[in-house]
């Protein structure tokens, strides 16, 4: 396998470390895939849902509903994961799976219609059309696996496990109170621990694509946080405040964007690429499937701390809001630590203290100003960028440019 010589890095917030670059695809001969137009255009429809989220939400921020949305985002980022595995294993653009994931695109966009009444009156519509996602995603990889033995065994047992799970949404839409609450426990514990008791025999990876295409979602989800600010100033005069807020929004997103994209994304993805056939379906399950959930969910959570305050930036926020605008950056920052911890090793310190420090704003949040309340996750979290930017300036240059 044809690599690149070894060269030594400090990774910010930990210990030096080596990034050996190696590009397995391209030594077997194979081209680079990169992400179709028609994956990015599947993405659409997961932002739609992920917006649909938000405004559930938000419509009646109570803990009760913070679940639920906490639930449906467990649910639906499960079906775009599906899909990042299918794309990543046969090209998407051509032939029959062109037609399965637009016919996708299709039922997840009814999932999407369902969303903000996916525990109530649209239950079993909701449940009838993901089983639709899921069962298309299975179709298709039947179809990829043919010839393929131990493709088909990996596929086989994913069967085992999808199937049950996206059945007991069905039941859930059919029944209500504690027994749909205990049928969306089940399904996800099904499906979430499933994946890991199943383990990756059988599944391949192409790294490059798979970094691409969840990098790329991070993206779609700061977008969401983005689209945030305009759903929060529909029925609100567009004065000094809300200004303000949109841009303290703005400054949050970026030190979010910055965080992922400037060195994090770039060392995951060089150590993906370094790792065998074996290994590299443990990553992407880990840092990838698992561990990008979190950060998409934090992102999503900010958005709704953004749209209540838009809302009302001088009142104070509830309890729900606050944990979310706060929280919400807390949980992005430890799972990218988690996501270092994964691939290099080490945990990021400094990313962890700014967690601390926003996780201990949220009582603070309850009383002050929306405004205020942003303005300080704001600071907190381009404060954490510059000191990085200072205090690793050259482990920065050298993973970046050396």
């Amino acid at each position: 396998m044809a690599t690149t010589p070894r060269t030594p890095t400090s990774l910010p917030g930990g210990e030096p470390e080596q990034v050996e670059v190696q590009r397995p695809e391209e030594a077997r001969g194979e081209p680079e895939q990169r992400a179709t137009p028609l994956e990015l255009f599947f993405d659409l429809v997961f932002v739609f849902a992920i917006t649909q989220v938000t405004a559930f939400v938000s419509a009646d921020p109570t803990w009760t509903r913070l679940v639920e949305g906490l639930a449906l985002m467990a649910v639906l980022w499960w079906a775009w994961e599906s899909y990042a595995w299918l794309g990543n294993t046969a090209a998407s653009d051509e032939g029959t799976m062109r037609v399965v994931l637009l016919a996708a695109m299709g039922a997840m966009l009814v999932v999407s219609l369902a969303v903000p009444r996916a525990f109530d009156g649209d239950a079993l519509v909701f449940g009838v059309a993901y089983l639709a996602v899921r069962l298309l995603h299975l179709g298709a990889y039947t179809v990829v696996s043919r010839g393929d033995p131990s493709l088909r065994g990996a596929v086989v047992n994913l069967a085992k496990v999808s199937l049950p799970a996206a059945s007991l949404l069905v039941l859930a839409g059919a029944l209500d109170g504690t027994p749909r609450a205990l049928c969306w426990i089940a399904a996800l514990a099904i499906d979430y621990l499933g994946l890991a008791l199943a383990g990756t025999g059988g599944w391949r990876v192409r790294a490059g694509h798979f970094a691409e295409r969840h990098s790329a979602i991070i993206i779609i989800a700061l977008g969401e946080s983005l689209v945030a600010v305009s759903v929060g100033v529909t029925h609100v005069h567009v004065g000094s405040g809300v200004i303000t807020a949109a841009l303290l929004a703005m400054a949050a997103a970026g030190a979010l964007w910055w965080a992922y994209f400037d060195v994090v994304a770039i060392v995951a993805e060089r150590r993906f690429r370094a790792l065998g056939p074996r290994e590299q379906p443990l990553m992407a399950r880990d840092s990838y499937t698992y561990l990008h959930l979190p950060m998409v969910t934090g992102i999503v959570l900010l958005a709704l701390g953004i749209k209540q305050t838009l809302e009302a930036p001088s009142a104070h926020l509830r309890t729900v809001p606050a944990v979310a605008l706060c929280g919400g950056v807390a949980l992005y920052l430890i799972a990218l630590s988690a996501f270092k911890r994964r691939n290099v090793g080490s945990f990021n310190r400094p990313r962890l203290v700014t967690a601390a420090v926003l996780l201990a704003l949220i009582e603070p949040a309850t009383v002050l100003s929306a405004l205020l309340s942003l303005a300080l996750v704001a600071a907190a979290s381009c404060a954490l960028i510059a000191y990085e930017f200072v205090r690793y300036a050259q482990a920065r240059e050298r993973i970046r440019h050396g």
